[in-house]
């Protein structure tokens, strides 16, 4: 089964240039040709949102090659640490840095010296990062079946075809946006290279021209298309949003749906992680009002149940544990290093998430917080997501808020709030939560970091506290 489904057309919107389905497959044919004149094992891309970077992944992919999509953010550092851990065969699009002890600087790429290296397993397909472009990050190891099984699920459950037009906001190093790519192409639709995001007046000038019908966008960007004011009115194709990459808040999903509703059109709030390829539930957008906080049903070929304290699974409602979710688009396992991409299948399709969560009577999905994602104060251990929707609700004015555990304490930025609002907020969670204000340090800040992906980059404060 291919990727690139019958119709299926790129749109270069910063060069002017249309990729029909036959001229693509010839490009990608052309690259992939070269791609099978470099050393034996898997390829690492720097993966930017550009017309290049999508046709070396669509040339590996196709070709049977195995591909690590890295984002080309990623220090030289950090990426220097990865050449040595897994020893690609090259390097793609390589940096203007010194090569690595044996690699040779070739036609804009690193290439191995060496011809001999590990073999990857012969299903695996696709490599993706866990982690941003701080620190050295596991790679997700996905077969071709997991790919192909997700990008069609998707496109089952949002209605995806030839006629429907999607812009890359982002980017394709992310599991996120790489599933937005692929349940386009294989569906036959359109797939609109526009990288400057959702802050530039050529990407909605591109929505506009390009007849965009759907956009994708993390928690993140919604808070900024809120304070951008966003009207779906004013793009008449657009009438499908989706959203991923962790919890929405209410406000915004009330409001996003309201205002799709208005139109003719839904949002689509989904459930994923990169370990399965990435998508594991969507929310109808016709139920979305009755179960706002819901993240809806496995996607076809999925399965979701709860595992218990004791060890036990079930699918009972209202009960509450970690989110386990089966299916043909679960991950092979990590790899650490070159000889894990020798390794077949580990996990059986089975993912246990992390993620804490309990189903209704109708299998809908709730998600409730993250197994890591604690702090600790005075022996007592919150859940730093609920502590970041606590100071959304004291402070409605604020903007993004991100908390990390500190020594003893959890400190809070907050996006739009002065340093008397937040000492008032850190006030309010002591009395809240029975402990002292110095517990919770809620800080201003001008923007909270975020990743390429419009994800909060947490590992970055981290380093502020």
């Amino acid at each position: 089964m291919t990727l690139i489904g019958d119709g299926a057309r790129i749109v270069d919107a910063t060069a002017g240039r249309v990729l029909g389905h036959d001229e693509l497959v010839l490009e990608v044919t052309r690259v992939a040709e070269a791609l099978s004149a470099l050393p034996t094992g898997v390829l690492f891309a720097r993966t930017a949102t550009d017309l290049e970077s999508i046709r070396y992944y669509l040339a590996a992919f196709e070709s049977g090659r195995p591909i690590a999509l890295l984002d080309p953010a990623l220090t030289a550092d950090a990426l220097a640490e990865l050449v040595t851990r897994f020893r690609p065969a090259a390097v793609l699009t390589a940096p203007e840095a010194p090569e690595p002890p044996g690699y040779l600087a070739k036609d804009g790429h690193w290439v191995r010296a060496d011809p001999d290296g590990v073999s990857p397993h012969p299903d695996l397909a696709l490599l993706l990062a866990t982690s941003g472009s701080t620190g050295v990050p596991q790679l997700v190891k996905l077969s071709r079946r997991a790919v192909l099984s997700n990008a069609h699920a998707i496109a089952e459950v949002l209605s995806i075809g030839p006629g429907e037009v999607a812009p890359t906001n982002l980017p394709p190093h992310y599991a996120y946006g790489l599933s937005v790519l692929n349940s386009h192409l294989a569906r036959g639709a359109t797939v609109v290279i526009e990288p400057s995001g959702l802050r530039s007046r050529s990407f909605w000038e591109a929505v506009e021209q390009c007849g965009c019908t759907s956009l994708a966008a993390v928690p993140s960007h919604y808070e900024m298309l809120r304070r951008l004011d966003f009207d779906p009115a004013r793009y008449p194709r657009l009438r499908t949003l989706t959203q991923a990459g962790g919890r929405l808040r209410p406000e915004l999903v009330a409001e996003f749906d309201a205002k799709m509703r208005a139109v003719g059109g839904g949002l689509y709030v989904m459930y994923g992680q990169t370990e399965a390829g990435p998508r594991m539930s969507t929310m109808p957008a016709e139920l979305l009002a009755h179960k706002p906080e819901s993240v809806g049903p496995a996607v076809p070929g999925g399965h979701l149940s709860i595992r218990c304290p004791d060890g036990s699974e079930t699918t009972h409602p209202k009960i509450s544990g970690e989110v386990v979710y089966r299916g043909p688009n679960v991950m092979m396992g990590y790899a650490v290093d070159e000889a894990g991409l020798a390794l077949g299948d580990q996990l059986g399709g089975v993912l246990a998430t992390g993620d804490l969560g309990y189903l209704d009577e109708d299998g809908f999905l709730f998600v409730t917080g993250r197994l890591k994602r604690m702090g600790s104060v005075f022996g007592n251990l919150f859940s730093l997501d609920d502590l970041e929707q606590a100071v959304r609700a004291s402070a409605p004015e604020a903007g993004l808020v991100a908390a990390v555990p500190g020594n003893d304490k959890v400190v809070l930025f907050a996006e739009g709030l002065g340093a008397e609002a937040c000492r008032e907020v850190s006030h309010a969670l002591a009395d809240r939560l029975h402990l002292h204000a110095s517990r919770f340090d809620v800080r201003p800040i001008a923007a909270v970091p975020l990743l390429a992906s419009g994800k909060i980059d947490y590992q970055a404060l981290r380093g502020e506290i």
